[in-house]
């Protein structure tokens, strides 16, 4: 026989000793064979789990009903909502009952089963209340409110917007192509209605009142000179590429390259940001040439009004042109009432604005200065300057167009070619500032951009 020594577990009650009591831990476990003294029938124990003798299974027999005894049954929280605390008060004797049953003096083949095998020991009753008793229901502790709701909704649209397929080709040839006829059958209405209106007698005779233009001061200048027909080239040029440019920054989302400037490496800005703001320096030094020499010159006369004479004969021209008679006007002494205005508001409300707002969200503004920026929030330049863009836009097709329509050859002739008169000269000039133009837009492109950047500062790839 070799003494063994049992293991003790955490106590059984808040402050007691620990589980099995010291009696009885020091037991003889016999090494004899299981047939010696049972059945020779009875199955044979594993060899890991050495039979129990005599004497331990009566000490615990002796000790778990003493050691159980007057104890309150620890319960825990109840197995459903708003039921008693599990276990039972009534499972506890059962319990006890089974386990001192269990354990025999005269058999030894029982206790030796039922401690190698503890399933056989568990109590039917309390496996009965357990097989029968109702599945957990566990309370519920998000409750959705008005606002997850909103968010759920919200995000499902926007992942409807973002897994929206994009339209086929066909399908926006058609768009576009039904989108030209609604524009052209407008146009139509707007000139069968303003034709009626200009046949009735009232409107009649205010157009022969009023018919499109009023004389200038005696001291304005005849003609165009050549300086002008530069700037326009220049302005028309540097427009074009600020737009584009502007709208590749606006809808651009991973640069394919940064610039910096010598003086400050940390700073970065994406390459076509540079780009762009390269070009509206550009841009305002040849707008500031322009308004020098327009006023040294006396051309200013030619886009200023001097007389309030300019609302009525713009309204005038306005009825000229909706109708498609076009108002009388020579264009090499003076521009009618409604151009005055057009030439006007550009030099001298849009580009000031397009300038103001382009400097307040651009590099030059002082950050840190917490008066101005409160007086002049970035918003309200972003506010302003993608509509002031699109008014330029709209302003170029109509002034292309007019120029193209109510004679072609004579209109280039006085802006590119600075004379009057039918030749074909002016139209050689426009078509070569064209070819200019298109050749700087398809140049535009980061390859040949970073090579010009890195004169002016560091250009790092991504």
């Amino acid at each position: 026989m070799n003494a063994t020594v049992r293991r003790r577990g955490l106590p059984r009650v808040p402050g007691g000793e620990p589980w099995p009591p010291g009696t009885g831990a020091a037991t003889a476990a016999t090494t004899a064979p299981v047939d010696a003294v049972g059945s020779s029938d009875a199955p044979a124990a594993p060899a890991a789990a050495p039979m129990p003798s005599a004497t331990s299974t009566r000490t615990t027999d002796a000790v778990l009903p003493a050691a159980t005894e007057g104890l309150p049954l620890r319960r825990g929280l109840p197995r459903t909502p708003g039921g008693d605390p599990w276990p039972p008060a009534a499972a506890r004797r059962p319990v006890e009952d089974a386990v001192a049953s269990s354990v025999h003096v005269g058999d030894e083949t029982t206790g030796a089963t039922a401690l190698a095998d503890p399933a056989a020991s568990e109590v039917p009753a309390v496996a009965t209340a357990a097989a029968d008793r109702p599945p957990l229901r566990m309370p519920r502790t998000v409750v959705p409110t008005a606002s997850s709701e909103q968010w759920s909704d919200l995000r499902a649209e926007r992942l409807g917007r973002e897994r929206t397929p994009a339209p086929a080709p066909s399908r926006r040839v058609a768009q576009a192509l039904a989108g030209g006829a609604a524009l052209a059958v407008a146009a139509v209405m707007v000139v069968l209605f303003t034709r009626w209106i200009v046949s009735t007698p009232a409107v009649a005779a205010f157009l022969i009142a009023y018919p499109g233009d009023y004389p200038l001061p005696e001291t304005a200048p005849v003609g165009l000179p050549a300086w002008l027909g530069w700037q326009h080239f220049l302005n028309a040029f540097f427009l074009v590429l600020i737009v584009r440019s502007g709208l590749q920054v606006r809808h651009e989302k991973r640069p394919s390259a940064f610039w910096s400037p010598r003086r400050n490496a940390k700073r970065k800005i994406s390459l076509t940001l540079w780009f762009h703001q390269a070009l509206d320096v550009l841009w305002i030094a040849n707008g500031i040439l322009f308004v020098v020499l327009l006023f040294a010159t006396g051309q200013w006369m030619r886009i200023v009004p001097t007389s309030w004479e300019v609302f009525p004969n713009a309204v005038s021209a306005v009825l000229q042109y909706a109708s498609l008679q076009w108002p009388t006007e020579n264009g090499w002494v003076a521009y009618n009432a409604l151009q005055q205005m057009a030439y006007f508001t550009i030099v001298f409300v849009a580009a000031p604005l397009a300038i103001v707002s382009g400097v307040r969200m651009s590099g030059v503004w002082p950050r840190d200065a917490e008066r101005l920026n409160r007086a002049y929030p970035i918003a309200w330049a972003r506010a302003v300057h993608y509509p002031v863009m699109l008014f330029f836009v709209a302003f170029t097709v109509v002034h292309v167009g007019l120029v193209l329509a109510t004679g072609a050859r004579r209109n280039l002739n006085h802006m590119y070619a600075a004379q009057d008169g039918d030749g074909w000269l002016g139209v050689i000039v426009f078509a070569a500032s064209l070819a200019v133009i298109a050749a700087a837009w398809i140049a535009a492109r980061p390859s040949v951009l970073a090579s010009v950047a890195r004169v002016f500062g560091s250009v790092a790839s991504r």
